[in-house]
This record gives C-alpha cells, sequence and structure tokens, in this order.
C-alpha cells in the first residue's frame, strides 16, 4: 500500500490526538452513524476550498463542479448554492444535477439516446463528443420539437504536461478532432440548434500551476481559431480545469495564490514550445520549427518599435509561409481577454500563431 502522508490540508487533531473533522472527534462520529466504513464531509471546508478558488480566478469566469468528483445528493445540493453550474458525465448524474441547478451541462462518450432525450427535455446542454451523437441529438429534437443546447467538445492537439490523465494529444475516445470542429458547429447552426460553444478538456490531476496556466491559454488559443475558422463566437468556452488533488505523500497542493499570467510558455532548448506534438516532428521539420518562436520574437520587436500591428502580422505570416508552412493565423491579441487589439497601448498583448508543418500543427505565443 502507497504511503499517503500527514493529515491533508484543513484537518487537525484534537486535544486527545485524534482526527478531528468539522471540530468534531472521529470517534464521536463514528458513535453517532453506529459504524464504519462512513463518510463525513465538513461543508465549512469546501466552501473555503471554493472562495479560494473563485479569488484565484478573473471575475469574468464561471465557476462550475464536475460531479464525478462527488454525486452524493446532499453534497451536490450544497455545493450547487456555492458554484454557477453542474458538469455531468452520465444520465444518473444528471437527474441530481437538474434537481439542484438549472445550468447543468453533459459531457462523455456513449450518451444513449435515452440519455440524450432526457437532456434535451431538461434543457440541458449536451457537449457532443462526434459527428454521429449530433446527428442523434438533432433527430430527437427534431421528433421532440424542442431547439436542443448543443456545444462541441474539442480533442486538441496537445496535452496537459504532468496530469494524471491525459485527455489530448493524439487519439483519444473523448471528443472531436480539431480539423474536424468548424464543419461540425457551422453545420449545428445551420441545423437550427442552440449552439453553447466549446469544451476543451487537455488532462486532468495537475498540480503544478504553471503547467496548468499554459495549457489554458493555448485552450483559449484553440477556442480563438476555431471560432474565427467557423465564422461564429462561442458563447461560452468550458475550459476542464484539471486542477489535481495530493493523493500521495511527495504530492504537493496545487498553488491557487502563484502568480503565473506572466509567466512565460514553457520551452524546449531550441526554443520550441514545448508540446506533445513535437514528438511527429521528422528532424528537417523540427529544424524549420524553431523559425515560429523566432518568426514571434521579430514580430514583437517590430511592434515595439511602432510598426503597425497588422503589417507586423503579415510579414510574420508571409515568413512562415515563404518556408514551406501552412499558416492558420498569426494574431495579436489582448492577454488576458484574447480580444482583438490595435495599438501597442491596447495591452497587455500577446502574439499567437498556429502554423503546420508537414502533418504537424504547432502553436505558440509570447507576451508583447
Amino acid at each position: 500500500m502507497k504511503p499517503m502522508g500527514a493529515i491533508p490540508q484543513g484537518y487537525a487533531a484534537n486535544a486527545e490526538g485524534r482526527l478531528a473533522i468539522g471540530g468534531e472527534d472521529c470517534e464521536q462520529l463514528v458513535e453517532r452513524a453506529g459504524d464504519t466504513p462512513l463518510f463525513v464531509y465538513d461543508m465549512g471546508l469546501i466552501r473555503e476550498r471554493v472562495a479560494a478558488l473563485r479569488s484565484a480566478l478573473p471575475a469574468g469566469v464561471r465557476l462550475h463542479f464536475a460531479m464525478k468528483a462527488n454525486p452524493l445528493p446532499e453534497v451536490v445540493e450544497a455545493v450547487a448554492a456555492l458554484v454557477d453550474g453542474l458538469d455531468v458525465a452520465s444520465g444518473g448524474e444528471m437527474a441530481i444535477a437538474t434537481a439542484y441547478h438549472d445550468h447543468v451541462s453533459f459531457a462523455g462518450p456513449g450518451k444513449r439516446d435515452r440519455e440524450l432525450e432526457a437532456a434535451i427535455k431538461a434543457g440541458v446542454t449536451l457537449n457532443l463528443e462526434s459527428e454521429g451523437e449530433a446527428v442523434r441529438a438533432l433527430a430527437i429534437a427534431s421528433r421532440l420539437n424542442i431547439r436542443p443546447k448543443l456545444a462541441v467538445r474539442v480533442n486538441p492537439d496537445f496535452d496537459l504536461k504532468g496530469s494524471g490523465m491525459k485527455m489530448g494529444g493524439g487519439a483519444k475516445p473523448f471528443g472531436v478532432d480539431t480539423e474536424r470542429v468548424p464543419e461540425l458547429v457551422r453545420h449545428l447552426i445551420h441545423a437550427g440548434a442552440d449552439w453553447r460553444g466549446f469544451h476543451i478538456f487537455a488532462g486532468s490531476q495537475a498540480l503544478d500551476a504553471g503547467s496548468i496556466a499554459e495549457t489554458q491559454r493555448q485552450t483559449l488559443a484553440l477556442a480563438a481559431r476555431l471560432a474565427e475558422e467557423a465564422g461564429a463566437a462561442p458563447p461560452l468556452v468550458n475550459l476542464g480545469g484539471g486542477f489535481g488533488i495530493p493523493y500521495f505523500e511527495r504530492d504537493r497542493a496545487l498553488d491557487l495564490g502563484v502568480d503565473v499570467i506572466g509567466a512565460p510558455t514553457i520551452r524546449e532548448k531550441d526554443g520550441l514550445a514545448m508540446s506533445s506534438r513535437n514528438r511527429y516532428l521528422t528532424p528537417e521539420e523540427r529544424h524549420k520549427a524553431t523559425l515560429v518562436p523566432e518568426t514571434l520574437k521579430h514580430a514583437i520587436a517590430a511592434i515595439r518599435s511602432g510598426a503597425d500591428i497588422d503589417n507586423a502580422i503579415q510579414n510574420a505570416e508571409q515568413k512562415l509561409r515563404d518556408a514551406g508552412y501552412a499558416v492558420d493565423y498569426v494574431a495579436v491579441r489582448h492577454a488576458s481577454t484574447l480580444g482583438r487589439v490595435r495599438k501597442l497601448s491596447d495591452g497587455p498583448l500577446r502574439i499567437i500563431v498556429a502554423a503546420k508543418i508537414g502533418n504537424t500543427r504547432l502553436i505558440d505565443n509570447m507576451p508583447i
């Protein structure tokens, strides 16, 4: 059995040296329950954790509770009052969630027709995992004469570094591959669905704040690119957090207070942005790939020297095309909101790029 370490943060021993939960002696809790094993939840501690997370997030970010963490109805009822929505992964979870919150989203492959129908009837947002699931959901909604709330779950072409479970960065059972997403979005809108945006989740159980922040930067850049390709701005982007829990002796709790807003992109020795995609580059492509960060640096220098932002972007795109890249986009965005900008004083700014060499799409970004 693996060592589990010391008593977790938020819990302590009482004067008798026994574990106290919510200020109550564990032996008294066992006596009250009548037997063991038993589960005890400290709602005061849960409220503190929610408040700490909210204080670490920008004001515009909505906080959802993923019920797979704990679907106990009493816990869900209490947490629902503290968060902006509930995320579910089964019909059973959905039945509980809709009793306690108006904003519910349903993700997960293998949804059955009866689950799709129940979700559409309840006004739940369905995070579609495939084109086939979209066809089924639209057909059910048409039969019910209900406009369905449909989002597209994206299988990102990057993963969350250091995560316990990687949900992106290659073939996965979750979501639609990025190159097929824009067409699916256009199809949903044309079919009359209430398109609710993207669900992008690159990994879970991560304890490094820098890695999480970098992944979320890539996620926002990907959402911006897919929106431009689809020709429709997403009403919402579900950013699957990936925040980990320190289960074992050497684990350290995720530091919610660390300032990662200005943290640089993690890079490899040759300057290339660290990504699981890099392993697919041939030696020749790898050599050419270093042109991406070099091009961004030149564009940044030009913008800082007073060059027009649009001209700097056009020059960067042309430089990459001349080197054989298929350029998805080069863009300058506000570092926090990813909104469009026109001049350096609109900052803080970040330049982002997505360009394909061979069969590998490279994504990078740098602060200006």
